[in-house]
């Protein structure tokens, strides 16, 4: 452990010598997500096993997107990457989507400020709180990705009376249901490992993730996983962060009960929630 603090006390050090690269730092580093989807468990008997293969392939390639995270010394924007779809029948034309993906995300480890970018059943919020607070256990242990020399780190999230509440919630509302495919899973303890390089002495990271002495390159939650791809570190065209302004402002626990209050007034008495594709 020693060892691993002398290195990264080093590689600061070296970092804030040069006043001038310290203050005009800045770079772009790109994450691919993908999630584990085969421990998924299929409550309705008359499903093939070839319909359960098509459902998780289909559940794998819908969680496997790019995300690009732009940085300078404090600040940082996450978002998805957009792609060129290919042209849709007749139109001859392309057009870029972002598959449905939640605005940007902002984070100011300065200032310990959080905010991003939601969209709610066609209405824009802008979430704005504190940076939220992750106590890291520095492990000694060591990798390689790509170029760059990874220590690892660790923390265990219990699980909160909410999430308890809410499974028991959601197992009296599927015992009831005739439809539904997928068992709710009960939850568990949250061991989520990230990985992270000194040599790029900033504390940020892929999603809400930051708060160890060198950016994150991979984080893995047992579920969900973001792998860094590309780094690219001053490029000649600077990037500047701004901070997302679109949206009606809120705080995470006003954004939180709002919506539960929209979604449970969209419930039958069967708990089942009812949206009218229609737009009337």
């Amino acid at each position: 452990m020693a060892k691993i603090f002398l290195q990264i006390s080093m590689t600061v050090l070296l970092f804030l010598h040069n006043p001038v690269q310290a203050q005009d730092f800045y770079g772009q580093a790109i994450y691919e997500t993908k999630r584990q989807v085969g421990d998924y468990k299929f409550t309705r008997k008359d499903i093939s096993e070839e319909m359960k293969l098509q459902i998780q392939e289909r559940l794998r390639k819908a969680s496997e997107k790019t995300f690009v995270l732009n940085f300078n010394k404090f600040e940082s924007v996450y978002f998805q990457e957009e792609k060129l779809e290919a042209p849709a029948p007749g139109s001859g034309t392309a057009f870029k989507r972002r598959n449905g993906a939640d605005g940007k995300q902002y984070k100011n480890v300065k200032e310990k400020l959080f905010i991003s970018e939601e969209d709610f059943f066609g209405k824009e919020f802008l979430i704005q709180d504190s940076l939220p607070e992750w106590d890291w256990k520095l492990e000694n242990e060591t990798k390689k990705i790509g170029n760059y020399t990874c220590y690892k780190a660790t923390i265990v999230i219990p699980v909160s009376e909410e999430k308890r509440q809410e499974f028991e919630e959601e197992k009296k509302l599927q015992a009831n249901s005739k439809t539904a495919f997928i068992t709710v899973e009960k939850p568990k303890e949250k061991l989520i490992t990230a990985w992270y390089t000194p040599e790029i002495p900033i504390s940020q990271g892929p999603d809400g993730y930051w708060g160890l002495p060198g950016l994150i390159l991979e984080v893995n939650d047992g579920k969900q996983m973001a792998l860094c791809s590309k780094i690219v570190l001053n490029p000649k065209e600077k990037i500047e962060i701004k901070r997302p302004k679109k949206g009606k402002k809120l705080n995470q626990k006003e954004f939180d009960e709002m919506s539960i209050k929209h979604l449970e007034s969209m419930k039958d008495a069967n708990g089942k929630i009812h949206i009218n594709a229609s737009g009337r």
